[in-house]
This record gives structure tokens, C-alpha cells and sequence, in this order.
């Protein structure tokens, strides 16, 4: 699976990565580049929602965007020699993820030889008003 990831990386083929991963297309999680920078975005669907009443999305698919942001951040973005590993990933819930499309974005905090440490944000209408925010380690090495 690491050859086919490098040979995309190497073509800019974030989608084609995402698509690598089975269950990014059972919750609906897309990636593209914007402005430079990877974006992934969790597009609303109904089977996603956790609380009818206020059709909020359910928070461990929230959860699920926020760490798959982290992984495909780290696979365009740095020379990782091995699929990513999760050690953990700390959320918090900042709002309700009411029920539209959701957008992440990851930066590298951190990347060692063996263990590497990215910041996520979430947010749906406005990239300064975050819906969640992730604090994700992940063995690389």
C-alpha cells in the first residue's frame, strides 16, 4: 500500500489516496487541496447524525474526520517510511456539528523519527469558529 501511496503522492493525487482508505467512503470523507494546503471534508449524510432532535452529526464520526485529516496530512505532507499508526487522539468538542458538510485541516506540530504530532481543526461555515479540534500521535517509524 506504501508504493501506491508514494507513486500518488508523487502525481498530487490526494483523492485517489482518500480513496485508498475503505472507510472514507462510507462516511463520506473527501480530500482536496486548497490554497496550498490538504482539506478534508466530511460531506453530510444522513447516516452520519448522532442526535436526531438537533441533527447533529455523531461525535465519533466526527472523530473519524478528524483523524483521517491527521493521516492524510501526514502522508502528503512529510516522508513518512511506514502507513501511519494512531497512538492517540485527544478531541474536543467545541459546538454541535449540526448536519452540512465539515471541513478539517491538519498542521505538523511535531515529527520525530518515530512519532509524529498533528493539530486538527474542524469547522463547517466559517474556519474561524471550529466545531472540534484534535490533538492526534502517530507512529511513522
Amino acid at each position: 500500500m506504501l508504493k501506491d501511496i508514494t507513486a500518488l503522492k508523487r502525481a498530487g493525487n490526494i483523492a485517489a489516496i482518500n480513496r485508498l482508505i475503505p472507510y472514507a467512503a462510507t462516511v463520506g470523507l473527501e480530500a482536496f487541496v486548497e490554497d496550498g494546503g490538504i482539506v478534508t471534508v466530511l460531506r453530510q449524510r444522513d447516516t452520519n447524525i448522532g442526535n436526531p432532535v438537533i441533527r447533529a452529526v455523531h461525535g465519533g464520526v466526527v472523530g473519524a474526520l478528524m483523524e483521517h485529516a491527521a493521516v492524510l496530512h501526514l502522508l502528503m505532507e512529510t516522508e513518512v517510511k511506514a502507513v501511519p499508526k494512531v497512538i492517540n487522539v485527544s478531541i474536543d468538542f467545541l459546538r454541535p456539528c449540526l448536519a452540512a458538510d465539515t471541513f478539517a485541516r491538519g498542521v505538523l506540530i511535531r515529527q520525530g523519527r518515530r512519532i509524529a504530532n498533528v493539530r486538527v481543526e474542524a469547522w463547517q461555515d466559517d474556519p474561524r469558529r471550529p466545531v472540534a479540534a484534535a490533538h492526534a500521535h502517530f507512529l511513522v517509524g
